[in-house]
């Protein structure tokens, strides 16, 4: 019978033999002010705590894997950050009447009761007193080696060439909790929680080929101490014993194998299958000529499996470090799952170096990879049948949300082309409360399948981004841009003409005119100066290339058409050749001087960037699970800006109200002659004219943003009447809690399969063929972009396209 480990443990107390002057008037260290002030230099307060010492408990596993202490006497050490590791030591191992040679000590980090970090050196127990700095108290745990050293029993030997190893072995159950301080690996010994003894074997009979042996001649396994040479394999000393000798029973041959991988590994040695079925395993030792042998068969009329032969003794001098042969996908798999679910952006790379830390085994990338990606199926579901549960997730929206549509389609060989959704609240906010305008982008998909999401989305009243719809489709193509405005067309209740801004290319510009015929198409200036710079076939310089640009936003914001002319005339005595491309452009679509549709001055359709960064926190989820986070984004954003907007106490949004105010601030310098009628004339550094009840300035910025501009202001405050009159409906704050007044609802059990017996059809979707390309994957760049890319400049010959090395004129 062994004796419990001496435990340090902690105590909610505020008190303690301390000295008073850390302290504040509660009581309390105060921790939070590190410095006192003096007038010729800062001290450095000192911090002080209490470590409460207790001993003769026991820890207990709670569910969550969290360990607590329990029993056991409690004592009391004032400590601060000026106490040397060795006096500590000495004192502790004083009060409990123990050799400072046979124990160690740890702690829990705050907030972490699952992990516990070695204190070996003077740097350790400063962190520690650091990392409790704010608290009183401090728990630090003494472990006892000679409190854990295991009774003889019977369990097969480890090899005569490796007997020395790291640590006592805990048992198969015992948590992963015991790891060392990485900045300073500790090799004293690691007590586990309890070691189970293994049963005598006396009544079964152990055969090894045809010899029988006496089951007392399997030497036990020796007291396991740290070594040098395996401290790297802390984590593989718990599976030393997965395998006891001949009689050990296993439920099936799937856990016989699992827990022989884990032995190989303990023990640092390979082995090859000389049978392995359903029913019966026989495996040898890889290395040449030795002995090790292990057959395990099925035990007749049950499922279990039963170790039959085993020969323990290894002649083969092993490695050091063991190869990832024996460490299969699986076994990866379940060793990185925990940390997966906790860190999702664990990389390969990173899995490697912990595994070769914590069990000696050195896996290369793919290895890691693979393990990887079997644990992110295990934790999320699997991606293949996430694809064949999007007949029933759609059913689960258009229920769940009435008035929504969710609808997908296949190709002839059933695998998936492209999924819409488009939720109730969504399609209702955008009819209600939202400005006739959508803007049409597409983003690339980093998932296993690729594909590109397809977003549609509006400006609300407050000028922030309105999700109104999204596909995922199988790749970006003219065909797919159709379907998708057929479904948002059919889905949309509006017969109000509807203004998209979007790319011309990939048939958007006949798929608009057709399915939502009387609406406008407003080019994206984004995409336009990045096709204007790429189809020029003359040689400009960054600087030059970068004023064309400016000009040529310049005559897409111009308001009149005068000045739309004026600015490309600008871009023409820099080169015709961009000036006939802008003619031939079709300006009535992208410029304000020209075009029909209303736009607010909006130019560019990249206002995706809020479904980029959703689907980018969600793009290695299998297909209903990166949906379902998108459902829960739309419906966390909608209640969000309800709730705010319920707290506005003014009749514009914020956003509105603050244009309004910067347009006020110009009036005083405007000067207003009155005539007959509706008509104004303002004069200030031009001459306008104001219809006030047509709502029309000759500057044309009020048509074009829905707000009254400085000269239509100056007009309403001299007939006295509230400029609020004036303003377009969708910035009023009634518009806007219109916006987001419906509120999008939960799916449930979106991971539950078809029912068998479903009186429906079962539609069987399939992934698509694409699959993600090898190497580092593209990234789309949101918001405003330089479009124009540096040309390189020889400083031979001053000219473009090249440098000095690669330049053909001879120097002469």
């Amino acid at each position: 019978m062994t004796r419990p480990a001496t435990i340090i443990g902690r105590h909610d107390v505020r008190g303690g033999d301390s000295d008073e002057s850390t302290k504040n008037t509660d009581g309390v260290f105060d921790s939070a002010l590190p410095y006192l002030s003096c007038p010729h230099k800062q001290v450095m307060v000192e911090i002080k705590m209490i470590a409460i010492c207790q001993s003769g408990g026991e820890f207990l596993m709670d569910k969550d894997g969290t360990l607590s202490y329990r029993g056991g006497d409690a004592h009391a050490i004032d400590i601060d950050d000026h106490i040397k590791f060795n006096d500590f030591k000495v004192e502790v191992a004083e009060m409990f009447n123990c050799s400072v040679n046979t124990m160690s000590l740890k702690y829990f980090l705050p907030g972490n009761k699952k992990t516990l970090i070695t204190i070996s050196n003077d740097k350790d127990l400063k962190r520690m007193i650091k990392f409790h700095g704010d608290s009183v108290t401090a728990d630090v745990y003494v472990i006892l080696e000679d409190n854990f050293l295991p009774g003889v029993s019977n369990l097969p030997a480890s090899r005569s060439s490796r007997t020395t190893l790291s640590e006592a072995v805990p048992p198969i159950d015992a948590p992963l909790a015991i790891l060392e301080d990485i900045t300073q690996p500790d090799n004293s010994f690691v007590a586990p929680l309890d070691l189970d003894v293994v049963d005598d074997t006396n009544n079964v009979d152990v055969h090894i080929e045809d010899q029988q042996i006496d089951p007392l001649e399997i030497s036990p396994v020796p007291p396991l101490l740290a070594s040098n040479d395996e401290k790297h394999a802390k984590g593989a000393q718990q599976w030393q014993n997965t395998i006891t000798g001949v009689g050990q029973r296993f439920s099936s041959v799937h856990e016989f194998r699992e827990s022989l991988r884990k032995y190989a590994i303990a023990h640092q040695f390979a082995f090859r299958y000389k049978k392995n079925d359903s029913h019966r395993v026989t495996v040898k030792c890889k290395a040449e000529g030795c002995p090790w042998r292990i057959h395990a068969s099925r035990l007749s009329t049950t499922q279990l499996i039963c170790i039959k032969k085993m020969n323990p003794t290894h002649t083969c001098e092993g490695s050091v470090v063991t190869t990832g042969h024996q460490a299969t996908r699986s076994w990866v798999a379940s060793i990185i799952k925990e940390k997966l679910k906790v860190f999702p952006n664990y990389k390969p790379k990173d899995i490697v170096n912990d595994i070769k830390q914590e069990y000696g085994i050195q896996l290369n990338y793919f290895q890691a990879w693979r393990g990887k990606e079997i644990a992110k199926e295990q934790l999320q579901g699997s991606y293949k049948e996430a694809y064949n549960q999007l007949p029933f997730y759609c059913d689960k929206i258009m229920e769940t949300n009435p008035g929504s549509l969710a609808t997908f389609t296949t190709k002839d060989d059933s695998s998936f082309e492209r999924l819409f959704v488009s939720f109730h609240a969504s399609l209702y906010g955008f009819v209600q409360g939202c400005r006739p305008l959508l803007f049409l982008d597409s983003l690339p998909l980093n998932s296993k399948y690729q594909g590109t999401l397809l977003a549609a989305t509006a400006a609300d009243g407050n000028d922030s981004v309105f999700p109104v719809a999204f596909a995922l489709v199988d790749a970006e193509t003219n065909y797919n841009w159709h379907w998708f405005l057929l479904q948002m067309k059919t889905a949309l209740s509006t017969s109000c003409p509807i203004t998209f801004v979007a790319d011309k290319q990939k048939g958007l510009k006949e798929s608009i005119a057709e399915i939502f015929e009387g609406s406008f198409h407003g080019y994206c200036l984004r995409y336009l100066s990045e096709k204007l710079i790429r189809d020029l076939k003359e040689q400009f310089s960054h600087e030059v290339k970068r004023l064309m640009i400016e000009d040529f936003n310049a005559a897409a914001y111009a308001c009149r058409p005068e000045i739309f002319q004026r600015c490309i005339e600008s871009i023409k005595s820099i080169s015709l050749e961009a000036y006939n491309w802008i003619l031939q452009s079709e300006p009535q679509n992208w410029a304000n001087s020209f075009f029909q549709g209303a736009r607010y001055n909006y130019m560019t359709s990249n206002f995706g960037e809020m479904f980029y960064s959703w689907v980018s926190d969600a793009h290695e989820l299998p297909i209903t699970q990166m949906v379902d986070v998108i459902r829960g984004k739309i419906m966390e954003l909608i209640y969000t800006r309800r709730a705010d907007s319920n707290q506005w106490l003014t009749r514009l949004t914020p956003s509105a109200e603050e244009k309004l105010e910067k347009e006020s601030l110009k009036v005083h310098s405007l000067q207003v002659l009155l005539s007959a009628g509706s008509i104004f004339e303002v004069r200030g550094e031009s001459v306008e004219v104001v219809d006030i009840d047509r709502w029309d300035c000759s500057c044309k910025d009020w048509q074009l943003t829905g707000l009254p501009c400085c000269h239509a202001l100056a007009v309403i405050g001299c007939i006295g009447r509230s400029p609020y009159d004036y303003c377009s409906r969708y910035f009023t704050t009634e518009s806007y809690q219109l916006t987001y007044s419906e509120s999008v609802h939960p799916v449930p059990n979106v991971d539950m399969p078809l029912e068998k017996d479903s009186s429906q059809v079962a539609v069987t979707v399939t992934p698509p063929p694409t699959r993600r390309p090898p190497g580092r994957p593209t990234t789309k760049k949101y918001g405003q972009q330089d479009v124009v890319k540096r040309q390189l400049q020889c400083s031979r010959c001053k000219g473009l396209g090249h440098n000095k090395s690669t330049c053909k004129v001879v120097e002469c």
